[in-house]
């Protein structure tokens, strides 16, 4: 029986949402037990309970700290808002 174009792209989102979620998987575990440190140096001694709350989320958003992990970026910057620049600017 032929298949839809609505299964069609079911089937196609879900492949797409394994394979993201399994170099997410991937990606986490090496994250946690070494990049998390790099990122943030209070990381560096945490305990087993805190990598296990962090492996979801690294597993989820594993595209955006890869690329922090790989340039280096410690992250977070202080805001650049028009009120902050304004700030700046009188304390000078």
């Amino acid at each position: 029986m032929p298949t839809t174009t609505a299964e069609s792209v079911a089937g196609t989102i879900g492949l797409v949402l394994t394979v993201y979620l399994a170099l997410g998987a991937l990606f986490a575990v090496a994250f946690v037990l070494r990049g998390a440190g790099r990122l943030d140096p209070l990381a560096r001694t945490g305990t087993w309970g805190f990598r296990l709350l962090v492996l979801p989320g690294a597993a989820a958003f594993w595209p955006l700290l890869l690329r922090r992990w790989i340039t280096g970026d410690e992250g977070p910057h202080p805001p650049r808002t028009p009120h902050a620049v304004a700030s700046e600017d009188t304390r000078r």
